[in-house]
């Protein structure tokens, strides 16, 4: 039987070839698994790390977690032994110079980082993507010595981004997160007529993955009802064929946007895995000056009490500009 470990570097002793079970500290407290262990894991693919969690492998009080679990002080994580499939090597790369991503600064002090994301740029490496915005911003910024996400937005989804520079403000922002009193809005073109100025949706949601190993969510009612689910869609415009609805999350689970217009009948134009992918492939063949080649979804407002100075802070990324090109291009369409 293992015995509990205290060892902060686990990457010092890779390969693990045995299980290891550690007490969370303060200084990981609030910290979502998943970088838990890509700190003590160095060096071992994030794709590795991923699978273990996935698999149930690592667990944490003894029980199953996902990836975004957030951890607790004196919680026990088990890290179980890592073996890796022959020609799977670890993961030394660094950031060049020439490779750094320069993001819009929304705001910025000791404690928080907000960012304008671009659309194609995951927050974190993994999953075939090497580096995401929290490497890159590691890699441009070696004398920070503490960044983590305090959220994350799909690759393809633009706006909006936090990121806490002190543990003590990514535990308070994740507190306002749990107690819901970070507001969040977003900016979706959706296919279809949308008739109702404003309209609460709540439906159950439960993830799931395909006979392809890719995972989704959906829409889950009766005996093996998900988790509750609330969106308010308010609608700001209308074509002849698109509505631009404004998305407020009071939930905050995974693809709960996107799942709940699909599940009602309005997919996110460019949606590539809920979507009208008939039209997604239209839209794109349509060109770069009024085409569209990604979601439409754009993470617009965020409203949070400052995690030191308890003041509001209203945070604000104006759309992106391929998104705008392509609400001009309605407009000329439709003669507005």
């Amino acid at each position: 039987m293992a015995s509990i470990s205290k060892i902060k570097d686990l990457g010092k002793v890779f390969p693990l070839n045995a299980v290891v079970k550690e007490i969370v500290g303060e200084d990981s407290d609030g910290q979502r698994i998943d970088n838990f262990l890509i700190k003590r894991l160095k060096g071992v693919p994030k794709s590795h790390i991923y699978r273990l969690l996935r698999s149930g492998q690592v667990r944490v009080n003894s029980k199953r977690i996902n990836a975004d679990h957030h951890l607790q002080q004196g919680d026990t994580v088990r890290i179980p032994p890592v073996r890796m499939a022959p020609g799977e090597s670890l993961e030394n790369k660094k950031i060049t110079k020439s490779r750094f991503i320069s993001f819009d600064v929304l705001f910025q002090d000791e404690s928080l980082l907000v960012i304008n994301k671009p659309a194609g740029v995951a927050v974190h490496g993994g999953s075939g993507v090497s580096f995401g915005v929290i490497e890159q911003l590691r890699a441009q910024h070696p004398d920070w010595k503490f960044l983590e996400l305090v959220h994350r937005l799909d690759r393809e989804t633009s706006g909006v981004l936090l990121l806490a520079k002190k543990r003590a403000a990514l535990v308070a922002l994740h507190r306002q997160i749990r107690e819901g009193l970070m507001e969040k809005r977003y900016l979706v073109l959706v296919k279809g007529k949308w008739c109702n100025p404003r309209q609460s949706v709540k439906l159950p949601l439960s993830k799931y993955v395909t006979a392809a190993g890719e995972r989704r969510v959906a829409v889950t009612t009766g005996e093996k009802e998900g988790m509750a689910t609330h969106t308010v869609f308010t609608l700001q415009k209308s074509w002849q064929d698109f509505c631009l609805l404004e998305a407020e999350l009071k939930t905050g689970r995974t693809h709960q946007i996107r799942v709940h217009l699909a599940h009602l009948g309005f997919p996110i134009a460019g949606d590539d895995k809920y979507g009208d992918f008939a039209l997604n492939k239209k839209l794109a063949k349509r060109g770069q000056k009024s085409g569209l080649g990604r979601m439409f979804l754009h993470a617009r407002t965020a409203v949070v009490m400052h995690p030191v100075s308890g003041e509001r802070l209203c945070l604000e990324a104006p759309l992106a500009n391929d998104l705008q090109t392509f609400l001009d291009a309605l407009d000329a369409e439709d003669g507005q």
